[in-house]
Formats: structure tokens, sequence, C-alpha cells
């Protein structure tokens, strides 16, 4: 690999951890909102919307992409946005939270399963083992064993959510070889996020919300903290640097690696409950953090840089989805 390949795919791997943060903050700055009384689903369309609102002056700017590439955008946001919250929050009201972020955080598995048989290239074994041990932590991180209920509807709706995190991911990764023709990441967030937007207001009703919680603090393990902060943080932080970081890094890295790099996020959020929620870490969880670091790892540093012969863990000279046309 040249030196300015590695210094991409460096580059890329940091977006990505960076990325797998801010989404991991999410649900830290989204608790205290929820049980000083906001509906789940309202603080997703605050969240959403209050991005979409954010990126607006670039959506103007890239107004070109509703003409050249309107099915990209509407998969983006309807799966990559309002698909993968939608269906999270509906699997999490019959299912326990952890067997719903288990079953969603199987979407790097299906990424592979998506390059194998979909794009028909090659997996390395050392990727799909990253992917194995990635997934074996993640059980050990959100305690799989404790409370399951088996329930088909519930579960369909989680591997829902993983679906469309699969879309999220593939999606992201559309144009990243086209050269001039690429659409700009951002302007397909900034759209991915006014569809999102929309239709999460149809499902979340958010006229029937209580506004005056906005108004008030929210407890964090004792602290009293401004609603509007929290809010401000799930916005700026959690959703739009999330996006912007999580589609640049797969540009630079692949669908697949940085699928696997996102499982992180699980360990990022259990490790932020810890510290500002006061929610403990047991020992199981604690031994899968480090297996989901471990399985991460070893994805990555797997993974051939694009242009390379070799079987696909990572980027490869041929994208055969973006010849194709978006999968939306």
């Amino acid at each position: 690999m040249s030196s300015e390949g590695k210094r991409g795919r460096g580059i890329g791997l940091g977006l990505a951890i960076g990325s797998a943060i801010a989404f991991g903050g999410s649900g830290v700055a989204a608790k205290p909102l929820i049980e000083a009384g906001l509906d789940p689903l309202h603080v997703v369309w605050l969240r959403v919307t209050g991005a979409a609102l954010v990126m607006l002056p670039l959506a103007v700017r890239h107004r070109a992409l509703l003409r050249t590439r309107p099915a990209l955008l509407a998969g983006f946001g309807l799966l990559g946005v309002a698909g993968v919250q939608a269906f999270y929050f509906a699997a999490i009201s019959r299912i326990p939270v952890g067997v719903a972020l288990l079953v969603e955080y199987l979407a790097p598995a299906l990424v592979l399963g998506w390059v194998q048989f979909v794009q028909r290239r090659p997996v390395t074994r050392a990727a799909a083992l990253g992917v194995v041990l990635a997934v074996g932590g993640l059980a050990c991180v959100v305690e799989v064993w404790s409370g399951l209920s088996f329930d088909v509807l519930g579960l369909m709706l989680a591997l829902a959510a993983a679906c469309c995190q699969v879309g999220y991911f593939v999606l992201s990764d559309q144009g990243s070889d086209s050269g001039d023709q690429a659409p700009d990441p951002l302007g397909v967030i900034a759209y991915g996020l006014l569809v999102g937007a929309v239709v999460l207001t149809a499902v979340s009703r958010p006229w029937s919300m209580d506004w005056s919680v906005l108004a008030h603090t929210a407890g964090m393990n004792g602290t009293e903290v401004p609603a509007w902060l929290l809010l401000g943080w799930i916005v700026l932080i959690a959703t739009v640097i999330a996006y912007v970081t999580g589609v640049v890094s797969v540009r630079r890295l692949s669908p697949q690696v940085a699928g696997v790099v996102a499982c992180l996020e699980a360990v990022i959020a259990t490790v932020l409950a810890w510290v500002l929620l006061g929610e403990h870490l047991s020992a199981p969880q604690i031994v899968g953090g480090a297996v989901v670091l471990l399985g991460a790892f070893i994805a990555q540093s797997s993974a051939p840089a694009k242009g390379a012969p070799e079987p696909v863990a990572g980027g490869s000279p041929e994208r055969e989805l973006s010849a194709r046309g978006t999968a939306a």
C-alpha cells in the first residue's frame, strides 16, 4: 500500500471512530429527555428535524442532486435516517433493548453478505472473523442473556433496523470511485435528513409533543442539565457530525470495514452511560467491549487498499453497485 493510501485509510479509520463516538453519545443525551417526559419518537423527530435545518443551506447549495440522484437521496433518507431510527424504537417497544441493539448490529455481517452474494466479490477470512468477534463481543456488551423474550415481530423489527443500517453503509459508498460524477456526501446527508424528517413527522406526530419539557432541566445522574443543551448535543454532535464523519469514512474505507468499526458505538454508548449516567459496567460487558475492539481491528487491518486486486474486506478497484446505480 502506498503512503498516500495508508494516510487516506488512516483518516478514514479516524473518521469512522469519531462517527461511532458521536453516534454513541446520542443515547446518553436522549435518555434524560425521555425520562423528563418526551416520547422516544419525539426525541428522534427533534434530532433529525433539527439536523435537517442545520444542513438546509447545504441542501440548497447541492440542489442539483434532486435532478441527478433522486433515488440515492430518497434511499438514504428512508433507510439511513428514518428507517434505522423508526424500526429500532419500534423494536424496543416489544423486546429488550439489548436484544434489539445486538440484532441491529448484525449489519456488518449483512454488509459482508451483500458484498459476497450481490456484488459477487470475495471476502477475506480475517474480515469475516472480525465480524464474528465483534458480534460476539456485542452480545456481552448488551448482556443479551438477561431478559430475552422471544417476540417474532419485535425481532423482525430489529432485523429491519439492521437492514436499514446496511442501506446506510452501502448508499454512503455510492460514487466513491466515480471521479467528478461522485455525489457530494454533504449534499446527500442534507437531503437524506430532510427526507427522514418528513417521514418521521408522519410517524411521530410532533404536534402532540409536550414542548414545555425543553424549557426546563433534565436529570443526568443527579445533575440537572438544561434540556435545550442536551437537544443541541443530539442534533449537532450525535447527528450532524456523526453522519458527516460516518459517510466520509465509508468513502475512504468501504461499507464493510466502516460497518465493523461502527460496532464500537455500542461500546462507547455503554462507557458513556457508565460515566455520565451511573450505569455501571459488569465484568462480561468489559470483556465484551475488548472483544468488539479486537474484532474491529482485525477486520480493518485485513482490508486491502482500494485498487488492490485482493479479496474484499475493504475497498476494491471495481464498485459494481456504483456502476449499476443506487439501491433505492
